[in-house]
């Protein structure tokens, strides 16, 4: 079968399309033909080997896992003689990041508890944008973050993959959502149920008179400060995505702040599983939710994509179509 892969940490074009082994699937494994992926910033981290601690989960000098890709869209080609939830012909999507990787490529061979399946309003392209960042959303508002109905949740970075999924989920619990972007994505936020929208070229939304019960940074450079005033009392902030100086202050100094005072400021890593993708299909099953593709390229054009996704504009998400 063709994949990508790559022997050591770099830029995108240390990853190459090759011929390698089909993947046979063991007993309590099920094998996917892939249709489709998605490129997220765990698959970034996954490339680069930055910010440097991660090496320690994918290999400290060149990488464990040589087939990268995480979110995956397929159809069940094979099953082990163990696997009860599916059977050749289903279709299926999840996120591999737990379990090896290897979604960049024709074929893959997981756990069947890593997969769900796919939401019957949704095509294979679709399903592959959802796994890994609609679950981070859902995870970091509703186990992190506390999401209530009637709350006023911002979110910061509402324009990319996390952040198009966080405005949706939030207003399915039926919060008020304040998305922050910048003036090229005003629209696309809008398009997506966010009552309101600022754009952060022109405007400060700590300086408004508006406070947030919840806010949820998918992106952005602000020190955390800025992001504590901007909170009600008893109001608390996640940090799923942003610049590194931001991660550091959340680590360091958000136990800090959270021990001293009402407010509630950590970050948040998504743990893979089924029960949420579950939970996610059938929110998009509902209508409620519906992921926003921004650009498709080819397994051929990994390399491309990443490069694009890299830049930190992408508009939604970034599929790879196999």
């Amino acid at each position: 079968m063709k994949a990508i892969v790559y022997n050591k940490y770099g830029p995108p074009d240390v990853l190459e399309l090759k011929e390698v082994e089909k993947p046979i699937p063991e007993d309590n494994q099920v094998q996917v033909k892939i249709h489709a992926a998605s490129v997220n910033y765990g698959n970034l981290v996954l490339l680069k080997g930055e910010p440097f601690v991660a090496r320690f989960a994918f290999g400290l000098l060149k990488p464990k896992y040589s087939i990268p890709g995480g979110d995956i869209a397929g159809r069940v080609e094979a099953v082990g003689k163990n696997v009860k939830q599916f059977q050749p012909g289903d279709e299926v999507f999840g996120d591999l990041s737990g379990c090896g990787w290897g979604g960049f490529a024709e074929y893959v061979s997981v756990p069947e508890n890593v997969l769900a399946p796919i939401p019957s309003n949704m095509s294979f392209e679709e399903a592959a944008a959802v796994p890994m960042a609609a679950v981070t959303a859902l995870q970091s508002l509703r186990d992190k973050g506390k999401i209530q109905s009637g709350q006023k949740v911002l979110i910061y970075g509402a324009s990319g993959g996390v952040g198009t999924f966080a405005v949706q989920i939030a207003k399915s619990f039926g919060a008020e959502v304040t998305g922050v972007c910048s003036t090229r994505n005003l629209d696309i936020v809008q398009s997506i149920g966010a009552d309101h929208v600022i754009d952060y070229t022109k405007e400060d939304f700590t300086k408004k008179t508006m406070r947030y019960d919840l806010i949820l940074a998918a992106n952005g450079y602000q020190p955390i400060s800025v992001y504590k005033r901007a909170l009600n009392p008893n109001g608390i902030f996640v940090h799923v995505g942003g610049s590194g100086v931001q991660m550091f202050q959340t680590l360091v100094l958000g136990p800090w702040i959270s021990m001293t005072g009402s407010k509630k400021m950590g970050g948040f890593l998504q743990r893979p599983n089924q029960k949420d993708l579950i939970f996610m299909k059938e929110l998009f099953e509902a209508g409620k939710v519906k992921p926003v593709i921004d650009r498709r390229y080819k397994l051929s054009e990994v390399p491309d994509a990443f490069t694009y996704f890299a830049e930190g504009h992408a508009q939604g998400k970034v599929v790879i179509t196999i």
